[in-house]
């Protein structure tokens, strides 16, 4: 148990790395919106992180 609790937390912190590194600051709002109100079962938070999210990536790459 303590080596899926170590491997999924170095996978989440990667991830976390990865949209700070291509996505900035707003990515990791995004990010954390969207885990809030996910964990919080609040449709509110989690849409709006996903909108964050989600203009982030289709943005016109310059």
């Amino acid at each position: 148990m303590p080596a899926i609790a170590f491997v999924s937390a170095v996978f989440v912190l990667g991830f976390e790395q990865l949209v700070q590194w291509k996505y900035g600051p707003m990515g990791i709002i995004g990010l954390l919106l969207l885990t809030i109100g996910l964990k919080a079962r609040s449709p509110a938070l989690s849409s709006i992180g996903a909108v964050v999210l989600a203009a982030l990536v289709t943005r016109p790459a310059l």
